[in-house]
């Protein structure tokens, strides 16, 4: 059958109840999460020191629609939260049990998607059995895999599981309204939009959608063959292209609003190639091998662009795009997932840098879709040839249980690395253990403050400045712990540092208030309690 008239062929039917199955196989593997609390990882600043978010009346809707939030403008996803709040109040077992049932939702519809797009690349119908099974592993080698994790068990990147059901619901509408005629087809186009326009308002991470669209296009369905002008599909996107504009110019205008976009004499061009290449091979390396998984892969103090694992990266992403290239006809899925992979990354990569973090897994959960749906195609495929009437069923026995073998494993490590953000304690733990950082130092500093071990605290904060001594947030807690030992003096010496490091910070300004008080020097702590007063003001 020819590209063409699969792309014509009727839409596929939507076979809900193996869709219900994946979503609820998907769900198991996450349930440790209900157990969960909220983690002195942005959760804290999120959800426990701010009450803007806490319902769903005119004031808090007008906080989600208008206040860039750390760095972020994500109104629908405020709302969810919002919701719950009225459900569950600050009972964190709600919030993960709505992201738990979101991030199912999601696996449910990535195998609506992943039926349509196997039956079309294949030529065969979506009720065969091949297509079938390789939807349903496409969907839970993408659910259940554990780089899933930090968006599904970290309350606050709810936006992660609720973009991603958009997304993939986005382009399964897409797909449906190709298929159809009429009213129906204009319907189709005017909920695809819509559906656009929210998994946008949940995280701009979706401004990848109309591109994504056109490498579907291009592959599996065939509407970009050669020789076809590519106008004509970039038209009919054309609002999509426009709601995409508008989310980048909004993403871009809350990460400057919030001060984290890394600028020019923070990250060089070099370094943003070498922050951006790393990233692409390193997703790759954890997709393949996802083990010492950690919370925060943390930038380095001075990063050495031409570093050896820098070189190393750039080399893969180069040897793998050569390898694409060269099996374009032969094997054009590759290039068309290899494609999908970098479009959707290139929003969370060097380019547009914000935070901490050199990469985070939480960057994977749609830009591994294409990976997902690549091995779901290819075991569809191979099940074909040896599943089919004259060739050697035990052969497409074990294929099966190869694969089901595989999706365990993936199932199990992803059910222990739920564990992982269970509380505070244990997140910061397996992070220093996982990949050693200055940030997870200093938040065991902290934690270690609080449970009365000052000296276990300060060392962590040590280290933390041995690592990044840029760091104001470890200067600002050995504060505390300083001064909670009567210590003023020195607890005055870290705050002034933590200040050098970040002045416009209300909380050490209000700390080194307090401490000079102490100390006797009522002049100078009266000129930083004003100091906290007016940048609270300005905010």
């Amino acid at each position: 059958m020819s590209r063409r008239a699969k792309a014509a062929a009727p839409a596929p039917p939507l076979d809900w109840p193996v869709a219900a199955l994946v979503a609820l196989l998907a769900a198991g593997a996450f349930l440790p999460a209900l157990a969960n609390g909220f983690v002195s990882w942005d959760d804290d600043r999120n959800f426990l020191a701010n009450p803007h978010w806490r319902g769903l009346g005119p004031a808090e809707l007008g906080w989600m629609l208008t206040t860039p939030h750390l760095g972020l403008w994500v109104p629908l996803t405020w709302a969810t939260l919002g919701l719950d709040h009225l459900l569950w109040g600050l009972n964190p077992a709600g919030y993960h049990a709505t992201s738990l049932a979101l991030h199912a939702a999601a696996a449910g519809v990535v195998y609506l998607l992943a039926l349509h797009l196997l039956a079309t690349a294949l030529g065969a119908g979506a009720r065969e059995p091949a297509v079938r099974l390789g939807a349903a592993v496409a969907a839970l080698a993408f659910a259940v895999h554990p780089l899933r994790v930090e968006s599904v068990a970290w309350v606050t990147e709810r936006r992660d599981v609720l973009s991603g059901l958009l997304y993939a619901a986005t382009l399964l509408l897409y797909l449906r309204a190709l298929d159809a005629t009429g009213n129906r087809r204009r319907r189709l186009r005017r909920a695809t939009l819509g559906a656009a326009a929210l998994a946008l308002a949940a995280k701009p991470m979706a401004v990848s959608l109309p591109a994504v669209m056109l490498i579907l296009d291009a592959y599996p369905l065939g509407r970009l063959a050669r020789g076809r002008a590519a106008w004509p599909l970039v038209r009919e996107k054309l609002a999509l292209v426009l709601l995409s504009a508008a989310g980048s110019a909004i993403a871009f205008w809350a990460m400057a609003a919030s001060g984290r976009l890394s600028g020019p004499s923070q990250l060089g061009a070099l370094d943003r190639a070498a922050i951006s290449l790393h990233a692409l091979a390193f997703y790759l390396e954890k997709t393949l091998l996802p083990v010492g998984l950690a919370p925060l892969y943390e930038l380095p103090f001075r990063l050495a662009p031409l570093a050896p694992r820098y070189l190393a990266s750039a080399a893969v992403v180069a040897a793998l795009t050569a390898l694409a290239v060269l099996l374009r006809r032969r094997v054009p899925a590759l290039a068309a997932a290899g494609i999908a992979y970098v479009v959707i990354l290139l929003p969370v990569v060097g380019v547009a840098h914000q935070g901490p973090q050199l990469a985070a897994d939480r960057y994977t959960y749609l830009a591994c879709l294409p990976w997902a749906l690549l091995a779901g195609g290819g075991l569809a495929r191979a099940w074909r040839r040896l599943g089919a009437p004259h060739a050697a069923r035990p052969g497409a026995l074990a294929l099966a249980a190869g694969a089901g073998a595989v999706l365990l494993t993936l199932g199990a490590l992803t059910w222990r690395q739920t564990g992982t953000w269970r509380d505070s304690e244990t997140l910061w733990t397996r992070a220093l253990a996982a990949s050693p950082s200055a940030i997870a130092h200093a938040k065991l500093g902290v934690l270690r403050d609080d449970a009365g071990r000052p000296e276990a605290a300060v060392a962590h904060f040590r280290a933390a400045l041995a690592l990044h001594p840029d760091l104001a947030y470890a200067h600002n807690n050995w504060g505390i712990a300083l001064a909670r030992q009567g210590k003023w003096e020195e607890a005055i010496a870290q705050y002034r540092a933590a200040l050098g490091l970040a002045p416009d910070s209300v909380e050490t300004h209000l700390n080194l208030a307090v401490a000079l008080e102490r100390a006797g020097r009522p002049a100078e702590a009266a000129e930083h309690a004003r100091a906290a007063r007016r940048l609270r003001g300005a905010r």
